[in-house]
């Protein structure tokens, strides 16, 4: 709905190393039109369903023009997480920063695992 102030934020950190994460649900059109303006990664996260049915949401962000490519991720944490990683082919010290990330994910898998266990 404000295009110009779209614009405005790409060309302020387009020369940048970023990655662009948009969030629209319903017609989304913000992740296309941010993608079109960019060379940088650019990912949709449609926001979680509230009033309206995830499936559109889901579905705007991945049917865009040809030669548009935002890439969709679901729940705004795997979002940054996956910006992070294509931030890390360049910037080394974010390797770590996963690793780190994934191991604590890791138990907690385990210790959930442990409590249902021992629940029975």
């Amino acid at each position: 709905k404000t295009p110009l102030k779209v614009l405005k934020i790409i060309k302020e950190y387009d020369s940048d190393d970023v990655v662009f994460i948009t969030i629209a649900g319903r017609s989304n059109a913000l992740s296309g039109f941010v993608d079109a303006q960019t060379t940088n990664p650019v990912i949709a996260c449609p926001p979680p369903p509230s009033d309206a049915c995830l499936c559109v949401d889901i579905f705007s962000s991945l049917r865009m023009p040809s030669g548009v490519c935002p890439m969709t991720v679901l729940g705004a944490e795997n979002a940054a997480l996956a910006a992070i990683k294509i931030l890390s082919i360049k910037e080394k010290r974010l390797v770590s920063k996963i690793k780190k990330y994934q191991t604590e994910m890791k138990k907690k898998i385990e210790q959930a695992d442990k409590e249902v266990s021992s629940n029975g």
